[in-house]
């Protein structure tokens, strides 16, 4: 028996030596297999042959006439142009990169074959540097009996060497076991699916009679037979990796309503039914001897901190501790004074610790980890530091989860293992994730949404605005700040430089200091010590302060009732979660609030898309699903979540409708076939999926 392809390497193909090998490396080709799933990118016809008179400015054709002539033309850049006719109408042949040789061989009389796009040119319909060959009378060229696939290439790989190195490893598939199949045949029966193998020859050599528009979409059956195969191994993968946090035991965690009772009694407001709805699933999450994993979603100010902090306070009655992880020094400190005001009247110890948090402070706070004297510790990625030592972490409830990648989920948990249990988790999210995204990419949590807002949130009015009324802009403000009111002015730049962001706001809090002499004025960004960030923000807070200046920084975390208006510079940079967690900032208390998107002309059509969503909905979801659409799935959950940015074939937001069929079949495969789950998600996912063992 011959060995499978996943275990054939590409050397063993005639003429594939290292130099070859390291090129077909630079794209993921490393076996037979790896190049069979090396699909095409678009496909070409040239199984018929196209009447000169019956051509089109538009797609690829071939084309076969006699030369009536060749001349080297001085233009505005030399070119070689030759004539062809075929009877039925003529074309001109142009190229500006030739030889004299290549001149001489395109003589009147010759019969020429050629391929490319014929576009309008100076003598009408003409060829720019197309494919072509020189039929000798002996020699009648057959047409390709197939479409012409086109294949991702990187430099020094040229589409003809691709070609014939598929062609070599679709030649193995005559061998049955060359390519496994690990659909079970219920499976392929009940979603009506191809063959495999079947699949995989018609990709890379597809008969005429397929639909190029189907191809083109990626919709054709077999296109899908493949992404459903792709993305139930995701499934299965994530799916493993519940399993595998599932195996170890928890800490049940029973509610005594000592500490949470208590603290809801000291709250000034009441928690809303989604909240509750919550609240309850949480608790019942953590009475059980398995770890939880859920994500809460809510949108911007739908009150999340306060189910967290009942969420801990349950851990704490049980004598554990909480850490509460978040992706900003801002966040995390706005956490700390919510939780210490909270807690600290309850007789609960909140400790902080940031990378910023050095020599003797640290050690002290450290030590009071170590030794369980800190209940509740807030703090950023610092919290799961080789040096932090947690008594008996019993939660680990991570904010803005779509920040951090699965491994730095995975470490923090990985704190409380050594301990005879693995902690309960808890993810938490104002960036509503798109529903087909959370089916994948978050496929190993169980889910809860807090989709009521608290009373008294008032809804912002969104103007998208040209920066050419930058002036206009600045009256308003000075009027809105000197009738008692708050506003941001949020400063973007392309560059990810935080340096250039944060000379970009210092540079924009001077302009308006001289503008606008009367309003007190604050500025904040990411290169500020935390004191001096601190200082500003509470004088912001208590209302010393008209206008504070800031880079993205305040995204997330910013609490002050009293703001009302905030304009955004350059919003076309940003995705539009991020401009709906900006907008979040104003209409928290009950005065009617403003966000005016101030963008800087000419707009692309995607640019004015999106910001017509921004004024059109404040609905975090709809949000969501319209960034999904525009940016794509790496974009919006961030390449960190690793395998999501390997698709291959599979492609979320066209392939979403199979989602669900997707999840029914990965519970029928590990029914019916458990062994077979292994093999797959090694074909699609390959080392990506090591993540699942950290």
């Amino acid at each position: 028996m011959s060995k499978p392809l996943h275990e054939i390497p590409v050397t063993a193909l005639k003429g594939v030596g290292a130099a070859l090998a390291e090129k077909l490396a630079r794209i993921h080709i490393h076996t037979l297999q790896d190049l069979l799933f090396h699909l095409p990118l678009r496909y070409q016809d040239r199984t018929r042959i196209t009447p000169i008179g019956a051509l089109q400015p538009d797609g690829d054709f071939v084309v076969q006439g006699k030369v009536l002539g060749a001349e080297v033309v001085m233009g505005r850049r030399r070119s070689l142009l030759c004539r062809i006719s075929d009877g039925t109408g003529s074309a001109g042949l142009r190229f500006y990169h030739f030889s004299a040789a290549q001149k001489n061989n395109l003589k009147a009389g010759v019969e020429v074959r050629c391929f490319g796009e014929p576009r309008r040119g100076a003598s009408g319909l003409e060829f720019y540097h197309p494919e072509y060959r020189v039929i000798k009378s002996d020699n009648q060229l057959d047409v390709e009996e197939t479409l012409t696939p086109v294949y991702p290439a990187t430099e020094g790989l040229t589409q003809q060497r691709i070609r014939s190195l598929c062609d070599m490893a679709l030649d193995k598939l005559n061998n049955p076991d060359a390519l496994q199949d690990w659909l079970p045949e219920v499976i392929q029966q009940q979603y009506r699916l191809g063959a495999l193998v079947d699949a995989v020859r018609l990709l890379h050599s597809p008969p005429p009679d397929n639909s190029m528009a189907l191809l083109g979409e990626g919709r054709h059956p077999a296109q899908r037979r493949l992404a459903f195969e792709e993305l139930l191994a995701h499934n299965l993968s994530m799916q493993k990796l519940r399993t595998l946090v599932r195996t170890v035991n928890s800490f049940p965690m029973p509610p005594k309503q000592e500490l949470t009772k208590a603290f809801r009694e000291q709250l000034s407001f009441s928690l809303t039914g989604a909240q509750e709805r919550v609240v309850a699933e949480i608790s019942q999450d953590m009475m059980q001897p398995e770890p939880m994993l859920r994500l809460v979603q809510g949108d911007v100010g739908s009150g999340k901190t306060v189910v967290a902090a009942l969420a801990a306070l349950q851990v704490v009655e049980n004598g554990y501790q909480a850490a509460i992880m978040a992706p900003t020094e801002i966040l995390a400190e706005q956490h700390e004074r919510n939780f210490k005001n909270w807690l600290k009247p309850l007789g609960v110890s909140v400790a902080y610790l940031s990378g910023k948090t050095t020599g003797k402070k640290r050690e002290k706070v450290l030590e009071e980890i170590a030794s369980g004297e800190a209940s509740v510790v807030v703090g950023t990625h610092a919290l799961f530091q080789d040096d932090v030592d947690y008594q008996r972490l019993g939660l680990a409830i991570i904010d803005e989860q779509h920040r951090f990648g699965v491994h730095q989920r995975m470490a923090l948990r990985s704190k409380g293992e050594r301990k005879g249990g693995q902690p309960h988790q808890l993810i938490m999210t104002a960036t509503p994730i798109p529903r087909t995204l959370a089916m994948s990419a978050y496929a190993d949590l169980d889910c809860s949404i807090i989709d009521e807002l608290p009373p008294g949130r008032t809804p912002v009015n969104t103007v998208v605005i040209g920066d050419d009324r930058r002036e206009q802009v600045m009256q308003r403000l000075r009027a809105a700040c000197l009738e008692g009111r708050q506003a941001y002015w949020v400063c973007t730049l392309i560059d990810e430089s935080e340096t250039l962001q944060c000379q970009a706001a210092e540079v924009t809090a001077e302009q308006l200091r001289e503008t606008l002499p009367e309003l007190s004025i604050g500025l904040v960004h990411g290169r500020m010590k935390a004191s001096d960030k601190q200082e500003v923000m509470e004088a912001f807070k208590a209302g010393h302060l008209h206008l504070l200046v800031a880079t993205t920084v305040i995204e997330v975390g910013v609490d002050v009732p009293n703001a009302s208006l905030m304009i955004i510079e350059n919003p076309e940079r940003l995705g539009l979660a991020q401009l709906h967690q900006l907008r979040g900032r104003v209409g928290r208390g009950n005065i009617a609030s403003h966000c005016l998107l101030m963008y800087h002309a000419p707009l692309s059509q995607q640019s004015r898309e999106r910001l017509q969503v921004m004024r059109d909905s404040s609905d975090g979801f709809v949000i969501a699903e319209k960034d999904l659409e525009l940016r794509g799935p790496g974009e919006v959950l961030g390449t960190r979540q690793t395998g999501l940015a390997q698709l291959r074939v599979a492609e979320l937001e066209r392939d979403s409708d199979l989602l669900e069929d997707v999840r029914s079949a990965a519970q029928t495969l590990l029914q019916v076939a458990p062994h077979n789950a292994e093999p797959l998600i090694l074909r699609w996912l390959g080392h990506a999926e090591q993540y699942a063992n950290v």
